[in-house]
């Protein structure tokens, strides 16, 4: 599969004996430069994804077509692996199935389904979880859903921060038992809760954000969590790179005096311009 080679990257750092940082992307530029850069895999999280999309808050309303189409333009900009927070999976254990389905033809390297419920129930104003029962089930389908074995799929859990490290250690152990690859916890606040989830479990951990006690890698490391996440601070950067530039513009400063732009050789690079050049030279006999 043209993919497998993205997907097999994300499982040799799975297996591997380090922990890594993921760079936080969300289209055909910020991917090409997290590449570019170095970066071992590109994060797609719901949350940028709902903004770069619609500009709305992580309240769950991007749909799964929109989100396979963007892990789609990705797919195509940039050959780094990418790791998608799915969700919920979009529904249920049938609607997982279709999810999975969805974003393998896309491209995604391999992705997360959380047993959050999703979306807020009518009337409760604090996160809830759907029951392990459910969440099991989703794993399966999950699963059953991929045609390419080298797709990551990941079960994640925020119990620990909902419900207690018990329940988050209780739902992870299930979700091993299905046969997924890795396990994806948010919410873990202290390393005796890291090393509470570690020794109960054997499946290589993904960490969704953490305090500052939990940011040493070989601390990490050691603790089986192979990837850490750094939150999504580049889309915040490049909002407020976009709305300095078009407050300027807008108070009259002349587009020459604008400052904190991309060089021309930056965004040529970006734009592989050179690649487009040969390619033009090659089929449209124009001078490279």
């Amino acid at each position: 599969m043209a993919f497998r080679s993205r997907r097999e990257k994300l499982r040799s750092i799975l297996s591997g004996g380090t922990c890594v940082h993921p760079g936080s992307v969300y289209d055909a530029i910020s991917i090409r430069i997290a590449e570019d850069l170095g970066f071992p895999l590109g994060m797609f999280g719901g949350s940028v994804a709902s903004l770069a999309v619609l500009g709305d808050p992580d309240i769950t309303l991007i749909t799964l077509t929109e989100l396979a189409e963007q892990m789609r333009r990705m797919s195509r900009a940039a050959t780094l692996p990418v790791l998608v927070d799915a969700d919920h999976g979009y529904g249920n254990a049938l609607n997982v199935r279709r999810t999975v389905q969805e974003l393998e033809m896309a491209g995604a390297a391999g992705l997360t389904i959380e047993d959050t419920l999703l979306p807020a129930a009518f009337g409760e104003t604090k996160t809830q979880l759907i029951s392990l029962e459910e969440g099991v089930g989703k794993m399966k389908a999950a699963l059953g859903g991929r045609s390419d074995p080298s797709l990551v799929i990941m079960g994640r859990t925020g119990a620990a921060a909902i419900t207690s490290i018990e329940d988050a250690v209780r739902r992870a152990k299930a979700y091993e038992a299905t046969g997924v690859d890795a396990l994806f916890f948010t919410g873990i606040k202290s390393r005796a809760a890291l090393e509470a989830i570690a020794s109960d479990t054997r499946l290589p951990i993904v960490l969704g954000g953490a305090p500052d006690e939990l940011n040493a890698l070989d601390y990490l490391a050691s603790q089986r969590v192979r990837i850490a996440l750094q939150g999504h601070a580049p889309i915040a950067a490049a909002t407020q790179a976009v709305y300095e530039t078009q407050r300027a513009l807008r108070e009259g400063t002349a587009p020459k005096s604008l400052r904190g732009l991309a060089s021309s050789e930056l965004m040529a690079r970006v734009m592989r311009e050179g690649e487009a050049r040969v390619r033009s030279a090659d089929v449209l006999g124009l001078n490279k």
